[in-house]
């Protein structure tokens, strides 16, 4: 159906040629725009309707005082189903501070939460297949989970601001949604679609123009050159890469999908993803507000080292993949 639309609006109404690189650039910005858009409309709305009642308050309230293997996997499992972005990250920390909940539990929560979640998750497998979908979200959810026993192990609570320590987190006034029936849900299903497509939409367009550029533009062999053959190196160049952008797992999805498009080794496109989404230089700024720099360091440490390794490991399967 997009495919069709775009080819529709570019190659017959405005008489671009398909082989030609503006026109293979415009109907993939086409395609891939309606594609994700609906798909984001579709997704939210829908889980707007099941976590009607799942706010970050009551998140939080699930995990308080909880550690332990089962703290863990219900971080891990919070985060895939929660789309809080590191815009979330710091009341998120301090309410799971006040909550008692062990640092390392809270850690492996802002890992899963922004990598890995039901909006990005369907938007990925509408555009890459379910496949390689499936290998982001465990690859992801196992990054997540150790992370929270590695991360543990460095004693990080020293490294936390004073100031977090003595917060106890405003109860923020959001209405029991759901209470009030059908409409109360449909109410708040739709807010959701507002505030999350409202705050995304622009990474999803610039996101999807980098892609459409990369696949129109950019030749094949030019792009395997600069991504090597899925050496080490390769890998921590693309780690690298990601650092300095800013995306969610939505914008991000059309740039990994170009990437692909062109023989760029999954693995190297996947450290790539999880580097811009987890470990972007915005976030970590906006985590030092909470975190001293040498909690700062261990995280970002851990993230690039793990990132890496599911680079190297994937390069080195995909042969079988």
């Amino acid at each position: 159906m997009f495919d069709a639309l775009a080819t529709l609006l570019v190659f017959d109404l405005i008489g671009l040629a398909p082989a030609s690189p503006l026109g293979a650039a415009l109907h993939f910005f086409v395609m891939d725009v309606a594609k994700i858009l609906v798909l984001l409309t579709s997704v939210i709305y829908l889980m707007g309707w099941l976590r009607a009642l799942l706010t970050p308050e009551k998140v939080r309230a699930m995990m308080r005082g909880r550690s332990g293997p089962g703290a863990r996997l219900m971080a891990v499992g919070l985060g895939a189903v929660t789309p809080f972005c590191s815009c979330s990250s710091i009341p998120l920390f301090i309410g799971f501070v006040e909550a008692g909940i062990p640092l390392g539990v809270t850690l492996s929560f802002l890992i899963a939460s922004p990598m890995v979640n039901e909006v990005a998750v369907v938007v990925l497998a509408g555009v890459i297949g379910w496949k390689l979908t499936l290998i982001y979200v465990a690859t992801g959810l196992t990054i997540a989970f150790i992370g929270g026993y590695v991360l543990q192990a460095f004693k990080l609570e020293r490294w936390v601001e004073d100031y977090v320590w003595q917060i106890r987190m405003g109860e923020a006034q959001v209405a029991e949604n759901g209470n009030g029936g059908l409409r109360a849900r449909h109410d708040y299903a739709w807010n959701e679609v507002r505030q999350i497509v409202g705050r995304i939409w622009k990474y999803v367009l610039i996101g999807v123009g980098i892609g459409a550029l990369i696949h129109g533009y950019v030749p094949a062999d030019f792009v395997a050159r600069i991504a090597g053959d899925g050496s080490v190196l390769s890998v921590i160049v693309a780690v690298l890469a990601g650092v300095p952008m800013y995306s969610d797992a939505v914008g991000v999805i059309p740039v990994a999908e170009a990437l692909l498009s062109k023989g760029v080794p999954i693995g190297t496109v996947l450290a790539f993803m999880m580097a811009v989404i987890a470990l972007s230089l915005p976030e970590m700024l906006i985590l030092r507000k909470v975190a001293k720099w040498p909690l700062l360091g261990i995280f970002a440490g851990y993230l690039a080292v793990s990132f890496v390794l599911v680079g190297v490991i994937f390069n080195a399967l995909r042969s079988v993949l």
